[in-house]
């Protein structure tokens, strides 16, 4: 369930990238949940085509994913399949995020590579031919052999899993059967009374639209691409195909089944997004070494990941560690001992690294709750003062509920300023607390339920961002005003002044979103 100023932020990213009926059908499918044509139409209250027309936008920008679902029929009925339509809110989300993307890729690659990732990034979707005809005219694209090097940088991307085929247009869900209703349980003996939180349709639609893993990332080289001009034109009909099936009414068929469409894969992006903030955050709470042994972990355990949000890596032994840390520099200075040192140090309290059996795997689960805690204890800190920080961990670190004076007691603050210290934080949210009457005594508990209060944070760093969009764009706009009138004389100093203001804003919600992405994307 996204939160309200999560859609509110959401609304407004698709309001600044293409306007605001695009925004409007946004909004409805947002707060609405997925929905038929039809009642995307009356909520919205546009004409069907215009609709129809938003779809398609958001549909060509990875922003949207068309299903269908089949539903119970009434007695004696047959089941009955309805089309909708899902808003993909984390793609939303990622849109501000391409910079990153970009400058991920060209630390691997070279400009071509980044010419590429931009150009799907601005486009949404793009086919092979689509792709070879926006760069036949440039400097790179105008010969046969630049034809060649854009097809191998192409399929470097897809081997890099930073390129992805797109899903598959209308995925279908069945009802489900008996034993997929049935909660499901962990396996073991020990944990058999613990149930499995089930999949949400949003998770259901996505894994049956992803294609097989062989031809998700299948990318065949073609040393004929460019020869055959007619064919390029005709593939490019693929996006009208899309608009005819609107068109007609079918609400299906968005992508031709003959031409191969390629995206950005923003999960990569996210995982390598993922491995930076931990890696710094090792470094922070560690050292040098410990981030390049920790560096060369993850590069062992990449190929192995499979989802964006998982708990740990796979198992390492000693020696594959070692064989990946001696890639580096850095690392070449290390003998193994000095390395197995290391991990014991990654493994001891706050454990980033999991030990089993002599194979080492990463605690993504724990260096992630670790971060949101700091993010967390950061902003008490900030909003209530000094002692409202040192209370807070303490009962962060306790995990239980505290009375009042052992609180006092423990950070040696008078019982009356901690009690009003405490009252203010639970008045924001940020404590639990409960009431015990022992016959004439009330005592007061306070409690940090992390759970509750993440929700809290990402809804008002979801304000925040939205708060420093709208200051973001209000500054440009004070830009283009003055380079209207013309930046001479006083007015230089003016747009000098309002260029850092913008500089700072745009440092500082790319901060907040690096924030953002700890809470809700990892």
């Amino acid at each position: 369930m996204v939160s309200q100023y999560g859609i509110k932020y959401a609304v407004h990213i698709i309001t600044n990238h293409f306007g605001p009926l695009v925004a409007k059908v946004c909004d409805c499918l947002l707060k609405k949940g997925p929905l038929p044509l039809r009642e995307i139409v009356r909520y919205t209250e546009l004409s069907e085509t215009l609709v129809r027309n938003c779809l398609l936008v958001l549909i060509q920008h990875n922003c949207l994913q068309p299903f269908l679902l089949e539903e119970e029929g009434g007695f004696g009925e047959v089941n009955k399949v309805s089309s909708l339509y899902m808003v993909l809110f984390d793609n939303v989300l990622h849109r501000v995020r391409f910079s990153k993307f970009m400058a991920i890729v060209s630390q691997e690659f070279n400009k071509l590579c980044v010419d590429l990732i931009e150009t799907l990034l601005q486009h949404g979707r793009l086919s092979s031919e689509q792709i070879f005809d926006g760069f036949r005219d440039s400097t790179e694209g105008s010969s046969s052999g630049g034809m060649e090097a854009l097809q191998e940088n192409i399929h470097k991307l897809v081997m890099a899993r930073y390129v992805e085929r797109c899903p598959i247009s209308e995925p279908f869900l069945a009802l489900p059967s008996e034993e997929e209703a049935a909660p499901a349980r962990r396996r073991g003996a020990k944990s058999a009374k613990v149930f499995l939180e089930p999949e949400t349709l949003e998770q259901r639609v996505l894994a049956a639209a992803v294609p097989p893993e062989g031809m998700r990332f299948s990318f065949e080289l073609n040393p004929e691409i460019g020869a055959d001009r007619e064919k390029a034109e005709n593939s490019s009909t693929g996006d009208k195909r899309k608009h005819d099936a609107l068109e007609s009414g079918t609400d299906g068929g968005f992508v031709d089944k003959q031409v191969v469409l390629w995206r950005v894969n923003c999960e990569e992006f996210t995982r390598r997004l993922r491995h930076k903030i931990c890696i710094e955050i090792v470094r922070t709470r560690l050292d040098d070494e410990a981030a390049t042994v920790f560096t060369a972990m993850l590069n062992a355990s990449r190929s192995e990941e499979k989802k964006i949000k998982t708990a740990s890596s796979v198992p390492l032994s000693e020696n594959s560690i070692y064989a990946e840390v001696i890639k580096s520099e850095k690392g070449r200075n290390m003998t193994l001992d000095y390395v197995i040192s290391v991990l014991v140090g990654l493994s001891s309290s706050p454990p980033f690294v999991r030990v089993v059996d002599n194979s080492y795997s990463i605690d993504y689960k724990h260096i992630i709750e670790v971060a949101q805690t700091d993010e967390v204890e950061s902003i008490v800190y900030k909003k209530y003062g000094k002692d409202a920080y040192r209370m807070f961990r303490l009962l962060s670190k306790t995990g239980r509920f505290l009375e009042t004076d052992k609180i006092s007691d423990s950070i040696f603050v008078e019982k009356k300023e901690t009690a009003n210290i405490l009252s203010k934080m639970w008045q924001g949210d940020y404590l639990q607390m409960e009431k015990l009457v022992a016959g004439p005594t009330q005592f007061l508990l306070w409690k940090v339920n992390m759970i509750n209060l993440r929700e809290r944070v990402l809804d008002d760093m979801f304000h925040a961002s939205l708060n420093l969009s709208l200051r973001v764009a209000y500054e440009l706009e004070q830009q283009k005003e003055i380079l209207h009138l013309g930046v001479d004389g006083p007015m230089k100093e003016k747009y000098e002044k309002l260029k850092k203001v913008r500089f700072l804003l745009e440092s500082s919600r790319m901060k907040l979103d690096d924030a953002i992405m700890i809470f809700h994307d990892f």
